[in-house]
């Protein structure tokens, strides 16, 4: 099984999924009554009594998946501060979807047409033309661009919503606790990664969203599932490792880079005194040997899952 870029973004980046939806077409109803999500969440210790909570997030949820856990619940009362990938402030400003926009927009004179094969133009027609999308407004994007935003619409038909994600849910409980947040990077960080894929990259991008649509969005139903089981060893094995083998260059710069940048930041909140702190990231940044959880591990600090089944 192949892993859809998007797929693997999602347990992923924050901003970029939050104001790609632009396309999307309106959500679906949810069903109830699943019961909370199995918690990814692990606590980290230092040896004067400062920790971290590091809880996996999901960028898109449903309403059904709420409420939380009580083991997330309680890591939030317990931390005086929460941190997420982007501050807060970056992901509610209006300026963070122009941001993405003008990095999307072609510039090069030539249209998203010239950089795909008949057949993905073909298709991609199709899709639009089916959704009520119009393919020439389409071809002023980058590839990348598209297929992202086919994708967040085919979730959004699921009914996955960006403003019901995790990140988004403790955004509006730190505001109404009064809590301090704060970022791990800033959008421009994000964009530029995908802005920065290859021509071969974003082309494979897109033709997997489509390919995906057309198959019934059956991957993004897996990861979530697999999300809500708290099952960190199918979604390491399923999904990061896929990624891994497959394409090594955009894992080092999405997954492992970042994660190197983001431990020296995250130790600081394991200093003396710094009293206990939630971080709210993507999933798959806290998983495997590359993952934050192990990195920490690595350099002394004890750390142990909670809530697992």
């Amino acid at each position: 099984m192949k892993t859809r870029f998007a797929r693997w973004l999602c347990a992923s980046l924050l901003g970029l999924l939050l104001v790609g939806v632009a396309l999307a077409v309106p959500l679906a109803g949810a069903a109830a009554g699943k019961g909370p999500p199995t918690p990814l969440l692990w606590k980290v210790s230092a040896r004067d009594g400062s920790s971290l909570y590091l809880l996996g997030s999901f960028h898109l949820l449903k309403p059904d998946d709420y409420p939380l856990a009580p083991e997330v619940d309680a890591a939030f009362a317990k931390s005086t501060r929460v941190i997420f990938e982007l501050p807060a402030e970056q992901v509610e400003s209006p300026a963070l979807a122009a941001q993405m926009l003008q990095a999307a927009t072609r510039t090069d004179g030539r249209s998203l047409r010239d950089d795909l094969s008949p057949a993905q133009w073909s298709a991609l027609q199709a899709y639009a033309s089916g959704h009520g999308m119009s393919v020439e407004a389409l071809a002023g994007y980058e590839a990348w661009f598209v297929g992202l935003s086919v994708s967040l619409a085919e979730m959004a038909a699921q009914g996955l919503d960006p403003s019901l994600g995790l990140d988004q849910h403790f955004m509006r409980q730190a505001a109404s606790a009064g809590k301090p947040t704060g970022g791990l990077e800033t959008a421009a960080e994000q964009i530029a990664l995908l802005d920065g894929m290859s021509l071969e990259e974003q082309r494979q991008m897109l033709a997997e969203a489509l390919d995906d649509a057309s198959e019934g969005n059956q991957q993004t139903r897996a990861l979530h599932d697999a999300w809500r089981a708290g099952d960190a060893k199918r979604m390491w094995s399923e999904m990061a490792l896929d990624m891994k083998r497959q394409y090594p260059a955009l894992y080092r710069n999405i997954n492992v880079a970042r994660n190197d940048r983001w431990v020296p930041k995250l130790e600081r909140y394991l200093q003396p005194g710094q009293g206990t702190t939630l971080v709210v990231v993507g999933t798959l940044h806290l998983l495997g040997e590359d993952g934050v959880v192990e990195k920490l591990r690595a350099r002394g600090y004890q750390v142990e899952r909670v809530g697992a089944p």
